[in-house]
């Protein structure tokens, strides 16, 4: 009884240990959230999706603050490399051939730090 009893108490608090060390390993290195707001502003991204990257100039163009940064990489490659060619990537086209991988990867984590 008393090991049960035990072993209901401490594997919660292991699972909330191992928890904020997941969260701690998932922030952002702070030298790529700053690397990424630069090219977000000298890449002029935010004169379509906002200088907050929550208030595009079009309802159709989307907000970018808080996504997930493996999706906005995956989206921004696509649509430099032309395997995304719907709605409105047309538009994005020239402004993904301003940036490498490496900036992309950048700008994605970024605004994936925005709240």
């Amino acid at each position: 009884m008393k090991k049960l009893l035990l072993a209901l108490l401490v594997v919660p608090a292991l699972s909330l240990a191992a928890d904020a060390k997941k969260k701690e390993a998932a922030k952002p290195d702070p030298k790529v959230v700053a690397e990424g707001a630069k090219l977000f502003t000298d890449r002029t991204c935010w004169s379509c999706h906002g200088k907050d990257a929550k208030t595009p100039i079009m309802p159709a163009y989307p907000k970018l603050a808080g996504q997930n940064a493996e999706y906005a990489e995956r989206q921004m490659l696509d649509i430099k490399s032309g395997t995304r060619a719907n709605g409105n990537s047309a538009a994005m086209k020239g402004v993904m051939g301003l940036v490498n991988e490496a900036e992309i990867k950048a700008i994605a984590v970024y605004l994936s730090s925005l709240q």
